[in-house]
């Protein structure tokens, strides 16, 4: 299991957000969340433009074995997505914390990154889900 980034808040459905500063947040799915899904076959990105809500599915990640929702941790404007997956999905397998990223968001209310789980919050879920 790959380190978990200091910088990073998560959600309890496996998702990643890092704060780009300039109210900008990037999103992905953790290392766990992959490995647990296999190889990334498909990427179902969001517009550029589509507004999102927290706790909502706006972008959906399949693999030989699943499908599986991605859920936008906070509420804004989609202002850019990581085209590049569409012809790479596997680049989340090999880099779910950086190159992998799926979408980035302009955050209406930064109070939010509040309710997210710090790293070692979600360190501490993923051993429990380990027992």
């Amino acid at each position: 299991m790959s380190e978990i980034p200091g910088d990073l808040k998560f959600m309890k459905s496996h998702e990643w957000a890092r704060v780009d500063g300039d109210g900008k947040v990037t999103v992905g799915i953790s290392d766990h969340a992959q490995g647990l899904l296999g190889d990334l076959v498909y990427v179902e990105l969001p517009n550029v433009g589509d507004r999102v809500e927290a706790g909502t599915g706006c972008a959906v990640v399949e693999s030989v074995k699943a499908a599986s929702d991605v859920y936008a941790p906070v509420t804004g404007k989609v202002v850019s997505v990581n085209s590049a997956l569409t012809d790479k999905p596997e680049t989340i397998n090999e880099d779910a914390y950086g190159e992998g990223w799926i979408f980035t968001v302009e955050i209406e209310d930064a109070e939010q990154l509040n309710e997210l789980l710090t790293p070692d919050d979600y360190s501490e879920l993923l051993e429990e889900e380990d027992h």
